[in-house]
């Protein structure tokens, strides 16, 4: 069993982080295994033809199937505003005989071939793994990276509402059923027996981490807990618009709100929007103040970013003219 002491200064320094770097490293795995989960189902078959363009040997290598993740895979999460580039520059810096020593604990009971094991056993071996982590999630997670961040902004929004409703004990009640909570202490049911008693905890949502949870125990400060995010079920559903000549939406809002309306599933910025759906930030940002106006959306800062959401009366809405194009379609 793991336990994570509460301390007055881990509850101080409880956070919330994104880590680009995990969600790299658990879609890999989730591919290495050979058996995709049907809620990540949508993601491989996008990615399949990406994936065969990188280095399968080496990214095996580093993220073999089956058993243990090297723990430097999950360094340098440290705030919503993470990015792929400063955790992979840790990677990169990161001791060759620690960075070894980890792999060939990976490594136990799956094969690896010799040529991979010398380009490892290589003094540049961190900077090797650092690159095609980079080429890797360039290639197939980049393009998904807004629609993923989507996911963790509202799972970052839903917990803060618990937080401010029923303190920590309600944040952390559904985040996953390994945890329990006492007065003293969060306890987590592992094959790992570790106390820790750090000053602070961050905490990071992901999507490819579900079902599994994964302590970091503080490699490089303060121990995290990387967990499934909330609302990945639809993440990869894509829901028709609906046609022209039935939306009933787009005659009541105008077809644009209508549109931004069907996108705000999950939260986006003003830019995200406006690159899905193919209208100038501008535009959307007006459409945006009307909406919002009218109590179809809410919106909150995340860093340096301003979310917008649906709220429960737009989703509603748009669930009821997407029930009545399918009643049409079937009719």
């Amino acid at each position: 069993m793991i336990q994570l002491r509460l301390s007055s200064a881990v509850l101080a320094r409880t956070r919330f982080a994104f880590s680009p770097l995990a969600e790299a490293v658990k879609s890999l795995y989730a591919a290495h295994s050979g058996v995709i989960h049907p809620l990540h189902r949508g993601w491989y078959d996008r990615a399949r033809g990406e994936l065969r363009r990188t280095d399968s040997d080496l990214l095996r290598a580093i993220v073999p199937p089956g058993g243990h993740v090297a723990e430097f895979l999950f360094v340098g999460a440290t705030s919503t505003e993470t990015t792929i580039e400063e955790q992979l520059q840790l990677v990169a810096g990161w001791p060759h005989e620690h960075l070894l020593l980890e792999l060939e604990q990976a490594w136990r009971g799956v094969g690896v071939t010799p040529d991979v094991r010398r380009v490892l056993e290589d003094a540049d071996a961190p900077q090797r793994v650092a690159a095609e982590l980079e080429r890797y999630w360039h290639q197939v997670l980049a393009p998904y990276w807004p629609r993923l961040r989507g996911v963790l902004d509202a799972d970052v929004a839903y917990r803060l509402d618990r937080l401010a409703r029923g303190g920590m004990a309600s944040l952390l009640s559904d985040l996953h059923p390994s945890l329990q909570l006492t007065d003293q202490a969060i306890r987590i049911n592992s094959a790992t027996d570790s106390d820790i008693d750090g000053g602070g905890l961050t905490l990071v949502p992901s999507v490819f981490v579900w079902p599994r949870m994964w302590v970091e125990l503080g490699l490089l400060g303060e121990p995290s807990l990387t967990y499934g995010a909330r609302g990945i079920g639809t993440l990869w559903a894509d829901r028709p618009l609906p046609v022209e000549r039935d939306d009933a939406l787009g005659e009541l809002l105008g077809r644009s709100r209508s549109q931004i309306l069907m996108t705000l599933q999950v939260p986006r910025s003003t830019t995200d929007l406006a690159r899905e759906i193919g209208l100038s930030a501008a535009t959307v940002s007006s459409h945006l103040s009307v909406l919002r106006r009218t109590g179809l959306v809410t919106c909150w800062r995340s860093g340096r970013r301003v979310l917008y959401q649906r709220t429960a009366l737009a989703s509603v809405m748009v669930d009821a003219g997407l029930a009545d194009v399918r009643d049409e379609a079937h009719g």
